[in-house]
């Protein structure tokens, strides 16, 4: 089993994404990315499913409009992992133009 990331290896993880936050409540970070459109949306949505299917790791997310907000953890171990830091940043290159919404 992957094992959750604690204390500095953590925070150097999440140092490494910008706009990601921890959950509260919940072993989990979040991002909500914003775009021009539904369709810049929705073409985020596709190249992130491509490559969550390649990393067999699925976000957990959901779409209005020209938000799409993010949530992601690695739920057979419990937490965050390098799994969901890994997914992060290829959601980060997919982002484009995406903007952070708080």
């Amino acid at each position: 089993m992957t094992q959750t990331l604690t204390g500095p290896a953590r925070a150097a993880a999440l140092a490494q994404l910008p706009g990601w936050t921890e959950c509260d409540g919940r072993d989990a970070i979040a991002k909500t990315f914003v775009f021009k459109d539904f369709a810049k949306a929705f073409a985020f949505m596709t190249e992130v499913a491509l490559a969550a299917e390649r990393m067999n790791h699925h976000p957990e997310w959901s779409n209005v409009w020209n938000k799409v907000q993010i949530t992601l953890s690695t739920h057979d171990a419990g937490g965050v992992t390098a799994k969901d830091i890994d997914l992060a940043k290829a959601m980060e290159a997919a982002s484009g133009t995406a903007t952070l919404r708080k």
